[in-house]
């Protein structure tokens, strides 16, 4: 899966590489779905959502930038089944989870409850999560019409914000703070669920999960 879906396209970063080789993905996947655990493909997870497309979360987690040495705290939104914050995980010292649906939410709490410097919360992440605020990173997988002013509030100066902007035509972007503001970088073109209804990425076209 490494190898081939996402250092076969461009992802280059070795921490991120070496997380994602890591983390086995079939934790994450329902029993009926484990024969694609590893496919280059998002897979539903329940509650109409999905578990997203290994080279998605590879590329997104690459774009934080992430400092060296575990040491960052990260704001994760809309972590679904927690695959994507598991993978934080391995590169952050602290990972800040927030889920809007409430089976996820638990069901995710209790999966990673043992993961050491992770915590999951019901939540809905238009404003973030202040209580443990600067992050040096934030990752949204969900999409809001424009830039949520709370999210570069909570971020430290030099951290960098990685999340989709768009209603039916969408962009990831990356926003990074500076001493004299955001400096603002466009991706790729991508489709994700409005932040306002759900904080995982909808179906293709793109497919769920996945670059468009």
């Amino acid at each position: 899966m490494v190898a081939e879906q996402i250092a076969a396209r461009g992802v280059t970063d070795a921490a991120t590489l070496s997380a994602m080789q890591a983390v086995p993905r079939h934790r994450f996947v329902p029993r009926s779905h484990q024969r694609l655990a590893y496919a280059d493909q998002p897979l539903p997870i329940g509650q109409d959502q999905t578990i997203s497309q290994p080279y998605m979360v590879a590329r997104m987690t690459e774009l934080l930038r992430l400092p060296p040495g575990r040491a960052a705290r990260v704001l994760e939104i809309g972590c679904g089944c927690g695959y994507q914050t598991a993978v934080l995980a391995r590169l952050a010292a602290r990972v800040v989870a927030l889920e809007i649906v409430p089976e996820l939410a638990r069901a995710t709490a209790q999966r990673l409850n043992r993961l050491p410097g992770v915590s999951v919360h019901r939540a809905d992440g238009t404003g973030g999560w202040p209580a443990e605020a600067p992050y040096d990173a934030i990752l949204v997988a969900a999409a809001p019409p424009a830039l949520p002013a709370a999210l570069p509030e909570q971020l430290k100066t030099g951290g960098r914000l990685v999340l989709p902007i768009g209603d039916d035509h969408q962009a990831l972007f990356v926003f990074t703070k500076t001493t004299d503001g955001l400096q603002t970088e466009r991706i790729l073109n991508v489709r994700f669920v409005p932040m306002t209804g759900r904080a995982q990425e909808l179906s293709e076209e793109p497919p769920i999960g996945s670059a468009e």
